[in-house]
């Protein structure tokens, strides 16, 4: 009855706005057309056209800031909500075992690539290429299981692991090869994989917490988000008082998973305006109802403490127009105030793990370098997701993967 009251919200807009504001250009309508008449299959096998993911998008994915933004609803209202009917048709898809929708006319390339890193953007790259008729494609992990941050980045209430597990598991049965506890670097390098493999494709994601360079980080008590959802090596927060600095989904993540272990109060402190939280929408409004706090257009300037976090010194902010298309927060002088804590967490953003892939160009953000084609700078080998700069979402990832499969297979046409 959900399904069907959402669906029918649905004006099956001819110039399908959503699909602009969709970064795999998922065809939403035409899927959304098959659920209305009661073909779930159709629909289903619609949104594997671009999408090998749509169970675990449809959950995690800013739709609010992507496809629910163009929505023609959203002009005087609330849009279709897309992410429920996208998981609720893959989840279908999974339980029913219907087949990706290959619109691909493929013949075996005898060619062999591997892939590095297991995330969204990884295991898309693989599904597209077995897809594309690529002989052997395998994927190497340096952990245990597949899935990168799907797993160990985003807590079991947004993401249950078996739907990560079911789609993984229905991508690698289309004969992708795995390679678990490998670590690039260390177990194998990537001049041992030019040396077996056509092409090689890194997309092992940027999971290591930057800090703000202030006096007091390296205090005890000072943590990086992306290493505690990661390793789940959490310090005991019952009774105490948390801040997380940060205004993304992984700020999000962490705030509300401390709060579920026992915190007593969890502040979220960020230097912009609520609308410029680059998290969803969802995940604030769900945060504010756990009882988490939000201190808006303030910042962190000194963490202090003896060996030990105590209190955060913060400064208030207020947002100037410095003619870069946002507007930029400049603390106001004389406001600084403190706020007693126990730990400080920072998600303020991510970077590549030092040492892994040291022989490939760099940009000026320090990630790997690419061409319009996912190439690097070095032969053979081609870099996508987070780790080349791509936007971090599931969709963005999951497109940089699939573009990155159709580059190497077009490659190999040569």
């Amino acid at each position: 009855m959900i399904l069907k009251e959402k669906v029918d919200y649905c004006l099956g807009c001819v110039n399908k706005n959503c699909k602009s504001g969709c970064p795999l250009s998922n065809d939403i309508t035409q899927s959304i057309k098959y659920v209305k008449e009661g073909n779930m299959e159709l629909a289903y096998k619609e949104f594997s056209k671009t999408s090998f993911l749509s169970s675990i998008c449809g959950r995690v994915c800013p739709h609010t800031k992507q496809c629910q933004s163009k929505c023609v609803r959203a002009i005087k209202g609330e849009p279709v909500d897309i992410g429920y009917i996208e998981s609720v048709v893959g989840d279908y898809g999974l339980d029913n075992n219907i087949p990706f929708e290959n619109t691909e006319n493929t013949e075996i390339i005898h060619k062999k690539v591997a892939i590095v890193g297991s995330g969204p953007c990884g295991i898309t790259c693989a599904a597209k290429l077995k897809q594309l008729g690529i002989e052997t494609v395998d994927i190497y992990d340096k952990k245990s299981y597949l899935g990168g941050l799907l797993i160990h980045g985003i807590p079991e209430f947004r993401l249950p692991k078996e739907i990560v597990e079911k789609a993984y598991k229905k991508i690698i049965d289309l004969g992708v090869n795995v390679h678990l506890n490998c670590n690039l670097g260390k177990d194998v390098t990537l001049d041992e994989l030019k040396g077996k493999y056509d092409a090689v494709l890194i997309a092992i994601g940027s999971n290591i917490s930057t800090h703000m360079g202030i006096e007091g980080e390296t205090l005890d008590g000072v943590y990086g988000a992306n290493e505690l959802l990661e390793y789940r090596d959490f310090p005991d927060f019952t009774g105490k008082t948390v801040m997380v600095n940060g205004g993304g989904n992984v700020a999000m993540d962490a705030c509300r998973t401390i709060k579920r272990l026992g915190a007593k109060d969890v502040f979220v402190i960020y230097r912009r305006a609520e609308e410029q939280m680059s998290a969803e929408k969802k995940e604030i409004k769900e945060a504010k109802e756990e009882g988490i706090k939000f201190l808006f257009q303030n910042n962190i300037v000194r963490i202090i403490g003896d060996k030990k976090v105590e209190k955060i010194e913060c400064i208030k902010t207020e947002l100037v127009d410095k003619g870069e298309g946002r507007l930029s927060p400049v603390n106001i002088e004389g406001s600084n105030y403190f706020v007693d804590v126990d730990y400080l967490v920072m998600a303020i953003g991510s970077k590549m793990e030092n040492g892994v892939v040291d022989s490939l160009e760099k940009n000026d953000w320090g990630k790997i370098k690419v061409d319009e084609h996912y190439r690097t700078s070095m032969d053979k080998v081609y870099a996508a997701g987070d780790v080349a700069g791509v936007k971090s979402t599931i969709a963005w990832a999951s497109f940089s993967g699939r573009e990155a499969a159709i580059n190497i297979y077009e490659d190999f046409k040569k």
